[in-house]
């Protein structure tokens, strides 16, 4: 008998090694690897209130996965210095106050310049009547039905009186949403509030570096499933509840931002880096320019890049290919699984630097030392 009971304990323990060195496997080869969190958030005295500080380290920026769109490609090996950056992006509440000390005027609430604009258009488009260039933006204004995906122009329109204060046009407003990202803001807005607080946009490498959070090359920046718990882990368009862009008037219209902070942070302490809204970065946009720092550097850490000094986008129809563009990142709310996937951390677009958007905001860093 107490062979049989030596026996019986030798397997349990063997099978119990042998669970622990599955476990073991499983964490160090079939997971994304995430660094030891260091969440170290600014509270005015050590560090800037309201930041959190990245640290300096090398990562793969871009990605080769399936999902990876040709502008994302190829992964290449790039270090970034430690920095801070804002945790959440800049708030209605935090413009509201720039817009009090400095009485400044945005770009959706000037007249347009046709000479800045024409740049975006095809050589020899005349100009309009100055009774079409008032002030204004972009707005998601949605379909009633399913529509062909090839088109934007079918759920975008510039909308007149639409501003940061008014986000999908002159009957609408900001109340009750001091917590939400300010959108409808330019990049030279977004400058200007820069300048006012002291700080400045992230170049790309940062913002994809800050993004991750730690995770190495994983397909989101939560990980590499898209649903947690049965739960999208941001705010983008469910595709399961709602097909894009179809807008239901019974669920209240048109989509719109969260508050900041609503979905979990990431591994440095930052909320909403996908989702939400897309944020500016300080880079011109090329979208061979993944291909171009590989090829000059490759399998070299490439330090701090600053990015191209040019724009070059010959994807983007009707518009010329070397109009002035600046990156956004991050996606927003509508993102989805059957349009726009650009909720992964590699994801990359380029947006006229003077075109705001109901969906576009952004955040700062600092380069103040911890």
């Amino acid at each position: 008998m107490k062979n049989v009971q030596r026996w019986v304990l030798l397997i349990a323990v063997l099978a119990t090694l042998s669970l622990c060195a599955y476990l073991v496997w499983s964490n160090l080869f079939s997971k994304p690897q995430q660094a030891i969190p260091d969440i170290h958030l600014g509270d005015g005295i050590n560090g800037p209130k309201g930041m959190a500080w990245i640290p300096s380290g090398e990562f793969l920026m871009g990605s080769d996965s399936k999902k990876a769109q040709a502008n994302e490609k190829p992964t290449h090996k790039v270090k970034v210095s430690g920095f801070w950056m804002d945790t959440t992006h800049i708030t209605n509440d935090q413009f509201t106050q720039f817009i009090k000390e400095t009485n400044y005027k945005t770009t959706a609430e000037q007249v347009p310049d046709w000479e800045t604009i024409k740049v975006q258009l095809p050589p020899g488009t005349p100009k309009p009547p100055a009774s079409v260039l008032v002030p204004g933006a972009m707005v998601f204004v949605g379909t009633k039905a399913k529509v062909n995906l090839n088109d934007y122009s079918q759920w975008w329109a510039y909308v007149p009186g639409a501003d940061w204060r008014h986000p999908t046009g002159p009957k609408s407003n900001i109340d009750g949403k001091g917590n939400h990202p300010v959108v409808q803001v330019s990049y030279e807005d977004a400058l200007a509030y820069a300048k006012w607080a002291g700080k400045r946009l992230p170049t790309e490498a940062e913002w994809e570096f800050a993004a991750r959070g730690g995770l190495n090359q994983a397909t989101y920046v939560w990980g590499d499933q898209l649903e947690q718990e049965g739960r999208l882990p941001a705010n983008i368009w469910d595709v399961k509840k709602q097909a894009f862009p179809v807008v239901s008037p019974k669920a209240g219209g048109a989509v719109g931002t969260s508050a900041v902070g609503t979905f979990p942070q990431n591994g440095y302490g930052l909320f909403d880096m996908t989702g939400n809204a897309w944020q500016w970065a300080a880079d011109w946009y090329r979208s061979d320019y993944f291909a171009i720092q590989a090829k000059e550097y490759g399998n070299s850490v490439i330090d701090n890049p600053q990015g191209p000094s040019s724009s070059y986008d010959p994807d983007d129809y009707g518009v010329p290919a070397n109009a002035p563009k600046r990156v956004i990142r991050g996606g927003s709310f509508l993102c989805n699984e059957d349009y726009c996937q650009s909720y992964r951390p590699s994801a990359r677009r380029g947006a006229d630097p003077y075109s705001p958007m109901s969906h576009l905001g952004f955040r700062l860093v600092s380069d103040a030392s911890r």
